[in-house]
């Protein structure tokens, strides 16, 4: 009777598991990310960096580098109104369906969606959401699910600012950690995005926060904070969405996951990020972590390097069975071919860019440097040319050096 009753219960199990399997979703099996037939998903993915967190060095910019620096400089250049318009633009012309449709035909299977939780409920107005932002976010899970493509959620810029950099669109410190109401608004975007997505069997999960608390002095005022925080989110993800993958990064660009404990949700991964250092030095530290508590790892951005750096640090990657992400898909043409894709520098753009670096404090100095407000223009809407599929460029050698099938940009007929 023993013995039946354990296997009763194996085949309950069993069942179980094979229902969420049915319903498409990605899971976690001994230290692994499995697909839908429990088998352990190969992932192969980019980031759709510069879409919805522009940064500077994508427009070969080297002062204005955060969002909120960009904006200044093109309202500065062009106006409130024109800059307005053209930001609404860009996000229509930078990622649209066929690029999901062409990273599919590269041989990706996942691309990871940087978004900024202030597009959703911006910094200045706590009550209000942007039904057209989420649009965006529906629409490339829907371009992925069509294409075949899984798709992560990364909130890469949170409210305050949860690096200290650049990156997160905040004024360099980690004001996230030091602001309830900030915390108390990542906890409900996410809450929203989890119920808007919870059925939606093309996410694969959501990354709570990208490269959390950069510095070594804020990890020690800070770092206690960060998995109470997470805590925090994963319950209101679990009100209404039992099933995501939820992914957490530790501080330093994800490879101090030393300030996380044990995992707290039986559908979590640890993802770390790994620029310029040799290949194995950015993985000894998550490679430990995985082994301490059996947990599946993720590498969710790394490149910006040589196109044999890549191909060293994804291979090596591969043969130990840790899952990727590069970085990123398209960007400004410049000495570095360190992307997918690359468009054209627009017309005048040395002028836009002379400006953007050095443009000086004062208005005075603004007036005396900056170009004239038709060349201005007139490079923002040639951008906006630019950045589209079919006017892209591949890179051929970084593609290859991610071990994927180099194949060149449809032309619009």
């Amino acid at each position: 009777m023993k013995n039946i009753l354990f296997a009763l219960l194996g085949l309950l199990l069993a069942l179980s598991a094979a229902s969420s399997h049915a319903a498409g979703f990605a899971g976690v099996r001994e230290g692994r990310i499995v697909g839908p037939d429990g088998q352990a998903l190969r992932l192969r993915g980019i980031g759709l960096g510069n879409w919805l967190v522009p940064e500077g060095y994508m427009f070969c910019f080297s002062t204005a580098v955060a969002p909120r620096q960009i904006s200044e400089v093109f309202e500065e250049l062009v106006g409130p109104a024109y800059a307005r318009s053209f930001w609404l633009k860009f996000r229509d012309a930078y990622i649209r369906k066929e690029d999901l449709s062409y990273l599919k035909s590269l041989g990706f299977n996942l691309v990871r969606v940087p978004f900024n939780a202030k597009l959703l409920n911006p910094e200045s107005y706590p009550a209000y959401w942007d039904e057209a932002e989420f649009k965006r976010l529906d629409d490339v899970v829907s371009w992925a699910r069509e294409a075949g493509l899984w798709v992560v959620l990364d909130m890469h810029a949170a409210h305050g600012g949860q690096t200290g950099d650049n990156i997160d669109d905040s004024t360099g410190t980690p004001w996230l950690f030091e602001s309830q109401e900030s915390q108390d608004r990542v906890v409900e975007v996410w809450r929203r995005v989890a119920a808007r997505f919870k059925g939606e069997t093309a996410v694969l999960g959501y990354e709570l926060l990208n490269e959390p608390i950069s510095s070594s002095p804020d990890v020690q005022r800070y770092g206690s904070m960060l998995e109470p925080l997470y805590r925090r989110i994963v319950a209101a993800i679990r009100e209404s969405d039992t099933e995501h993958l939820v992914i957490l990064s530790g501080t330093q660009s994800g490879g101090n996951l030393s300030v996380l404990g044990a995992p707290f949700d039986k559908r979590s991964v640890y993802t770390f990020h790994h620029y310029w250092a040799p290949p194995e030095e950015g993985m000894k530290g998550a490679k430990d972590f995985r082994a301490r508590h059996k947990v599946p790892l993720w590498m969710g951005e790394s490149g910006e390097n040589t196109d044999e750096w890549i191909s060293s640090f994804r291979t090596i990657l591969e043969k130990n069975d840790i899952e990727w992400a590069f970085w990123p898909y398209k960007k400004m043409e410049s000495q570095w071919t360190t992307s997918v894709l690359r468009f054209a520098r627009p017309a005048h753009w040395d002028e836009i860019q002379r400006y953007a670096d050095d443009r000086g404090g004062s208005y005075a100095q603004k007036r005396a440097a900056r170009p004239s407000i038709a060349h201005a223009r007139e490079a923002l809407d040639s951008l906006l040319k630019n950045v589209r599929l079919e006017n892209c460029r591949m890179n051929r050698g970084y593609v290859s050096a991610l071990g994927l099938n180099p194949v060149d940009v449809p032309k619009s007929e």
